[in-house]
């Protein structure tokens, strides 16, 4: 069994002062596919803000917001994935000269979620669907083992949504994903996890589990 990638033991977690998560106990390994389950409120977001902190050198982000630059092109959003591996300079001179081959490379994963005509298109232009797929390639392109992502296929339908967590799989060794719909957690992950009022309430095999066994959690 690998080593374990992070190891939380009666952790709390939360924001401004106020507690969010409590008493939480997780054991994250190498080459998990997680879901994170749970209604409005139950700490999903603050979980993986607190994941993200603890693995930021090994982990690519997926926010619930796009948060896209507007104003830049498509391809330089999903550049700044990279941002951190290259100097000031060479980031610089790419915002006003892109050059072939990255902006080739940054094409390459566009087209892998369907959003390769649109590399040169103002961000800020987009459809909330489309915006939301330029922040998955933003991960993709970042390339990192981990990848962190906040309902990152909430704004696509069901085929779309599951095309874009199969080339988050393959693109990712590791993946902890807040998700809405049941269904697409138990087809792509291995592990779900619930959340309810800033707690683990469930924490099995997917394959064990059903989608009426998770409704009663959104009840």
């Amino acid at each position: 069994m690998p080593a374990p990638l992070l190891d939380l033991r009666d952790a709390t977690a939360g924001y401004a002062g106020r507690a969010v998560l409590h008493g939480l106990d997780l054991t994250l390994r190498a080459g998990e596919h997680v879901a994170v389950l749970g209604r409005s409120g139950a700490g999903k977001s603050t979980l993986l803000s607190l994941l993200h902190e603890r693995l930021s050198d090994r982990a690519a982000l997926i926010p619930q917001a796009a948060a896209l630059v507007g104003t830049l092109s498509v391809f330089h959003n999903v550049y700044m994935g990279r941002l951190d591996r290259h100097s000031a300079w060479r980031n610089l001179r790419m915002l006003a000269f892109p050059v072939r081959a990255e902006v080739d490379a940054v094409r390459g994963v566009l087209g892998g979620v369907g959003m390769e005509e649109y590399v040169f298109r103002r961000a800020g232009a987009l459809s909330g669907g489309q915006q939301q797929r330029v922040s998955v390639a933003r991960a993709l392109y970042n390339g990192r083992p981990v990848v962190i992502g906040d309902e990152p296929v909430s704004s696509l339908d069901r085929l779309q949504g599951a095309e874009v967590l199969r080339r988050l799989a393959a693109r990712h060794e590791t993946m902890v994903l807040a998700m809405h719909d049941i269904g697409l957690a138990l087809a792509h992950a291995h592990r779900i996890l619930v959340l309810d009022d800033g707690r683990i309430v469930l924490d099995a095999p997917a394959e064990s589990l059903t989608v009426g066994d998770l409704l009663p959690f959104y009840g």
